[in-house]
């Protein structure tokens, strides 16, 4: 997973801001006709059996695990855009299901199915049931049987959890803690002197997007003075107490302030330590009226990461 070093929100969008990844997605290099090893790709699903782990410990359902949603450095694939609680019909099986496409994909170049966004759900459904997947004969038998775990329609009988995966035979010789501190190796590395990017995807979304971000400041400016002028108040009103509550509920994130407090306080305990048993006796005669007071609204809202992240820091 990606870590968020900042997030805020305006009108229309949320922005997380996190580190820069110059490897690029995969989708660029399949585009680029990249012929990935399957040692890479092993090595890929189980860093994103790892990231879906843990969106699953924390109640996530990421629901859009595609090749253009990971990126990579020269250790491991980054994993972005994930939707809390996934929406109405969705559940963790979707994700699992998307891994199981998406390692297909990167290893062969193409989906294991032909659909389009003009198919229709009778259509996909259809499909689902009377298709069968070709898996490559040159893959090893066991790496097929995994897949069809991950590709099996009835979400009750696909695996869908660590332990499910840890339960493979093509995964059997895998050191995972050896994974999760990306200590394997990475075997695919992106050649860092040139752009894993395609620019024209930027130029298009400047000519086709219709809420370009850089045109972002003129347009509010422009809804907000359309919004005055109208006679609708009350719904004004309303639209500016949703968009209040919002403002309160969203929580503007700064990891480095966050890391600073962290620090902070750890050099405060280690003075407190190092005072001796002088304190001791003050501390022994010390009565409710000298509790503490309690911490800034600002302090409690920043600790609120601690429900979302593993550890302190890795948000």
């Amino acid at each position: 997973m990606e870590a968020v070093r900042y997030s805020f929100q305006d009108e229309e969008d949320m922005f997380m801001v996190v580190d820069l990844l110059l490897g690029g997605d995969l989708r660029y290099h399949l585009q680029q006709s990249v012929q990935f090893s399957e040692d890479a790709v092993k090595l890929y699903l189980c860093e994103m059996t790892l990231a879906l782990d843990y969106l699953q410990s924390q109640h996530i359902i990421h629901r859009d695990v595609k090749p253009d949603n990971i990126l990579l450095d020269e250790q491991a694939p980054e994993i972005f855009q994930s939707f809390v609680s996934g929406g109405t019909g969705y559940a963790f099986e979707v994700d699992w299901w998307s891994l199981g496409v998406t390692a297909f994909e990167v290893l062969r170049g193409w989906r294991p199915y032909d659909i389009h966004a003009s198919n229709s759900v009778e259509s996909l459904i259809q499909l689902f049931s009377t298709v069968s997947v070709q898996y490559s004969p040159a893959w090893p038998k066991d790496l097929v049987s995994l897949l069809r775990k991950l590709l099996t329609v009835n979400p009750e009988h696909r695996f869908s959890s660590l332990s499910d995966m840890q339960t493979s035979p093509y995964l059997a010789d895998v050191n995972w803690d050896a994974v999760y501190e990306k200590k394997m190796d990475a075997g695919f590395v992106p050649n860092k002197g040139r752009l894993h990017c395609d620019p024209t995807f930027e130029l298009e979304e400047m000519i086709l997007e219709s809420r370009p971000l850089h045109k972002k400041k003129k347009r509010l400016a422009k809804n907000r003075s359309r919004d005055n002028s109208k006679d609708s108040q009350s719904e004004n009103d309303y639209l500016q107490e949703c968009l209040e509550v919002v403002q309160q509920e969203f929580m503007i994130f700064n990891r480095e302030k966050l890391k600073r407090r962290q620090e902070e306080g750890q050099s405060e305990a280690g003075g407190d330590d190092a005072s001796g048993d002088g304190d001791g006796e003050a501390e022994a005669g010390a009565t409710d009226d000298d509790a503490p007071e309690p911490e800034p609204e600002s302090s409690s809202k920043l600790s609120m990461c601690g429900s979302v992240c593993s550890s302190p820091g890795s948000c």
